[in-house]
């Protein structure tokens, strides 16, 4: 993972957690949904990225998102290293696990910085 993608992921994800650590869940998954977008092309971010919007969709009740998020858990990692995700995409249950999306503006910057 190039340094400058590094850099925003890991700053999403502490965002993420801290927000998760003071219960505030819903703003935590949005979070999450972010550092999606920056981690999904590597395996292991990826994989975590899904194992913390697993646990946040269960402090939220939303079993539609914990039975959505197991799948994409076990799976989103393998999907890294074939290259099969979507760009873009959120990873929440909301969305197709293969439906491209529009990347914010700030985070079409930081992945244009890292390439």
């Amino acid at each position: 993972m190039h340094p400058v993608l590094r850099e925003a992921f890991e700053n999403e994800m502490a965002l993420a957690r801290d927000l998760y650590r003071a219960g505030q869940y819903r703003e935590a998954f949005t979070r999450l949904e972010r550092a999606h977008v920056l981690g999904q092309r590597h395996a292991w971010p990826h994989t975590v990225n899904h194992w913390w919007m697993l646990k946040t969709g269960v402090k939220l009740r939303d079993m539609r998102e914990v039975l959505g998020q197991l799948p994409r858990t076990a799976f989103g990692g393998l999907g890294s290293l074939l290259g099969r995700v979507p760009l873009g995409n959120t990873g929440g249950a909301n969305v197709g696990i293969f439906t491209p999306m529009a990347i914010p503006a700030d985070l079409a910057e930081i992945l244009d910085r890292a390439r």
